[in-house]
């Protein structure tokens, strides 16, 4: 007799189209992607139709607003639900696993800023976006180490999610401490009330993901109208969803924060994710001159993610090895690591972000920061790719001579 395949069976065949989609490496490629639409629309006819439509009003908003600040929310929500969930049950939940991503993900913040500040020193209306070269983009990232396979090793993808988790922990910090101004104190105490509730909530043990979602809605309006960028509602409120403490096995199944992160992580990767790209990479290149190219914004921006954060990244993180403060990942040489700290410098989606807050109302200098960004994005990943290819040729041809 044969027996049929209960649900919870069939839901853990996973086929190689559901691993493809359930992968932060094809958001990555969709995301390549995306942006080359963008930059086509931006430079064809349907150019005016494209800025009309994002800055068209809905409820007050204009559609980029709604993205930039309702969905990306969403995108915070998840990314908040991954930093908790490594640091209490997964690659970053020991100190000794900590050390070398937070290391290579403070270097990968400092350097860049200060190679753009040493750029834009001249002006200081610019220094508002210090911080767009100091966020690494995962999602990209991980795309072009999809692209080269097995050529990496497994520890070098782990140590790059690791250290790209710090780095939106610090792009967190950042965004809520440096472009956060004009507060309403009685939109921020409704907001507090939020908080408060939700922390109620986790204490009484209420594992209801639908409480939590409602009372989050009403924090992300409060947060919203208090002045502080409404995306932080998203990192709030998953600071405050129960992980649970059961088994490692048992709350993979049932805990709410992995039910949430599940469900979440399609829906922000192939949805959210690329439309913010569409959204925000669109760059018309009119009026796009030399000048304007190596002007201080633009080029502190490409410099800063392109050599300050190769620098900051493998400067700290060999510094951190002299110091036996820990170790390169295992079965990785130098060159890879350095490979992998090139591709550090892809900051697309959190940078255009940060780009978005720094300058605003500002559209020539946003446009600037599109420049910036997607150079020093492209020569990353260029960079970074080529690398990894030389880094693996040498590593099959010292294999093939010692046979």
């Amino acid at each position: 007799m044969n027996r049929q395949p209960g649900p919870i069976t069939s839901l853990r065949r996973i086929t190689l189209l559901r691993s493809f989609l359930g992968s932060e490496a094809a958001s990555g490629l969709i995301l390549m992607g995306v942006t080359v639409l963008a930059l086509v629309v931006a430079n064809s006819p349907l150019a005016d139709t494209y800025f009309h439509a994002l800055h068209a009003k809905i409820l007050g908003l204009s559609v980029q607003h709604w993205i930039n600040d309702a969905l990306m929310a969403l995108f915070f929500l998840l990314v908040g639900l991954e930093i908790k969930r490594e640091f209490l049950d997964g690659q970053l939940s020991t100190w000794s696993r900590r050390v070398l991503p937070g290391i290579a993900a403070l270097g990968g913040m400092v350097v860049p800023a200060l190679v753009f500040l040493a750029f834009t020193r001249g002006d200081p209306s610019l220094y508002r976006g210090w911080a767009i070269p100091a966020a690494t983009d995962i999602a990209f990232a991980l795309g072009v180490l999809a692209l080269l396979g097995s050529r990496v090793p497994a520890s070098l993808k782990v140590f790059l999610t690791a250290l790209a988790i710090l780095d939106d922990l610090g792009a967190i910090v950042i965004i809520a401490v440096f472009y956060t101004e004009g507060l309403d104190l009685p939109m921020l105490g409704a907001a507090a009330a939020c908080l408060a509730v939700l922390i109620a909530l986790n204490r009484l043990g209420v594992s209801r993901l639908a409480i939590y979602l409602t009372v989050g809605a009403l924090l992300w309006f409060f947060v919203l109208k208090s002045g502080i960028h409404a995306t932080l509602a998203g990192v709030l409120l998953a600071l405050t969803v129960p992980l649970g403490s059961a088994s490692k096995k048992t709350r993979e199944e049932i805990s709410p924060l992995h039910r949430l992160e599940h469900a979440l992580q399609p829906f922000v990767a192939f949805i959210i994710i690329p439309i913010f790209g569409f959204a925000n990479a669109g760059l018309s290149f009119a009026n796009v001159t030399m000048e304007g190219l190596v002007s201080p914004l633009p080029l502190g921006i490409a410099l800063g993610l392109f050599a300050g954060k190769q620098i900051g990244v493998f400067a700290f993180s060999m510094i951190a090895v002299k110091l036996r403060l820990a170790d390169v990942p295992a079965h990785a040489t130098n060159l890879q690591f350095y490979g992998v700290a090139l591709l550090c410098g892809i900051g697309f989606t959190m940078s255009l972000f940060i780009g978005a807050l720094a300058f605003e109302n500002t559209p020539e200098l946003m446009s600037a920061t599109k420049m910036g960004v997607l150079a020093g994005s492209l020569l990353s990943a260029l960079a970074g790719w080529l690398v990894l290819i030389i880094a693996d040729g040498r590593a099959q041809a010292r294999s093939a001579s010692s046979m």
